[in-house]
């Protein structure tokens, strides 16, 4: 999926979301975020803690919480460039998820009805 597509879909969620790295201990680091939209990549300006993460584990993801329960919650992984405390993402996968309810149909390409893909390789 182009970033442009990605963009559009993060559109109802808005620009503040919350960036998952890992740390040193393999221990997840969670931090608040403002995502900018940059050519075909996305900027984020982040903390220390969270550049030195991303900087050592490229593999990262962003997350926006739904806006009314449940609802979608908008996942996307992507791998991460550091340069200070801005990091650069490139979007690999992107999926809508919501929590699972007992009973639900299997849906297509490998989620249960609750989760539908935006892109994935």
């Amino acid at each position: 999926m182009p970033v442009e597509q990605l963009q559009e879909a993060t559109a109802e969620y808005g620009s503040a979301a919350f960036l998952l790295t890992a740390g040193s201990d393999g221990r997840p680091k969670v931090a608040s975020v403002e995502v900018e939209f940059d050519g075909g990549e996305i900027t984020l300006a982040v903390g220390s803690g969270s550049a030195a993460n991303a900087a050592a584990h490229r593999l990262v993801t962003l997350f926006w919480p739904p806006h009314t329960a449940g609802g979608y919650s908008l996942i996307v992984d992507a791998e991460a460039a550091v340069d200070g405390t801005t990091v650069r993402l490139v979007p690999t996968r992107g999926v809508l998820h919501r929590p699972a309810h007992a009973g639900q149909p299997s849906g297509r390409d490998g989620c249960a009805a609750d989760c539908a893909p935006l892109f994935q390789p």
